[in-house]
């Protein structure tokens, strides 16, 4: 039975693999200029973006993956893959049909595919990673939860189609927040920006974002900071300056607490093969 299809086209490197209580979990590089035409998989699959950029077509629509984007596809949906312009590094974790029943039976849905950017799962991917990485004698357990972690919130994430679609008002305060990132904004000012109340802003960004304003200008800093992380030898203080971070001590800290490493930890787990 096939783990993971990734593991075996033309243009990828298995970097580093294991195999822990049915699921695997595989680094992997992907060489620019690879196609990897339209394919299913017999399990579950979660994967991020490390390093570089890929394309995927999936129901007729066009994915875009940069790194912290992560994809959750359900056994058995179809997927093109494009990796054009760089060479791709990505983490993915399988999930064998044991863990997807063990899952089910909380009534758990599974059966749509998510794709996203910023929220829980890019924080819990990437301490999956860091588990993967460490190999301690709790390394298995912790991974183990944190996959269980995963799948509840792709559960969670499950919504009728009338709810998955933002209000334009709603679209417009995540721009003004992703283009204004590096300032001081309110809650207040935001909301009068896009004409709405604050209170309602508040409650309708935690709805359908799940996460409060903050922590999502907290995880866009923290992102930003990971693309300049393994794209350029910048020092830590300057990323921490550019991410919007009021010095190099919070974003230490603010980074560690989403991602589950430190901004060194990161750059080094990069760099390695």
């Amino acid at each position: 039975m096939e783990l993971n299809f990734q593991k075996h086209f033309s243009g990828s490197h298995v970097l580093r693999e294991r195999e822990i209580s049915g699921f695997y979990l595989m680094d992997g590089m992907y060489s620019a200029q690879t196609r990897v035409p339209n394919h299913s998989h017999e399990q579950a699959v979660f994967c991020i973006a490390l390093k570089g950029a890929c394309r995927e077509i999936f129901a007729g629509r066009i994915r875009h993956y940069e790194p912290f984007t992560v994809q959750y596809l359900p056994p058995y949906q179809c997927h093109t893959l494009d990796f054009p312009f760089s060479d791709t590094r990505a983490f993915s974790v399988t999930i064998g049909s044991l863990g997807l029943e063990r899952a089910r039976e909380y009534s758990l849905q599974l059966d749509n595919s998510i794709h996203c950017q910023r929220g829980l799962l890019p924080a819990l991917m990437t301490k999956v990673y860091r588990e993967f990485r460490q190999r301690d004698n709790a390394s298995c357990l912790a991974i183990e939860g944190l996959v269980f972690e995963l799948l509840a919130e792709v559960s969670r994430n499950h919504a009728p189609a009338t709810e998955k679609h933002c209000p334009p008002w709603l679209e417009r305060a995540v721009e003004m927040l992703t283009e204004r990132l590096a300032e001081r904004l309110t809650v207040d000012e935001v909301a009068t920006t896009v004409g709405v109340h604050p209170v309602h802003l508040a409650r309708e960004f935690r709805r359908f974002k799940r996460c409060t304003m903050g922590e999502y200008v907290r995880q866009l800093r923290v992102q930003r900071a990971c693309s300049q992380l393994h794209n350029s030898e910048e020092p830590l203080a300057a990323i921490a300056a550019t991410a919007g971070f009021s010095d190099q001590s919070h974003f230490c800290r603010t980074f560690k607490s989403i991602i589950g490493m430190t901004p060194g930890e990161y750059r080094s787990a990069l760099s390695s093969h």
